[in-house]
């Protein structure tokens, strides 16, 4: 988990969590929209599953900026 701000990031540090869990053997991954994505065999098909869904949110249009991508910089892999 990180200890200081990100880059472009100013004032107090935010709340993180790991974005990969497991429950049994099974791993999910969260998204900050509060969804968890799941279940996923390994921890490696969880990553790659959230690379499917930053490419997928990637080419969702807001109302309010079209141009914008705002759920894909939200996420980080790690």
């Amino acid at each position: 988990m990180d200890n200081l701000n990100r880059q472009g990031e100013q004032g107090a540090l935010p709340f993180r969590t790991e974005r990969f869990f497991a429950v049994g053997n099974r791993w999910y991954f969260a998204t900050r929209e509060g969804v968890d994505s799941g279940p996923y065999a390994s921890r490696e098909r969880a990553e790659e599953g959230l690379r499917r869904f930053l490419k997928v949110a990637q080419l969702i249009p807001f109302k309010d900026d079209p141009s914008s991508n705002r759920i894909a910089r939200a996420h980080r892999i790690y």
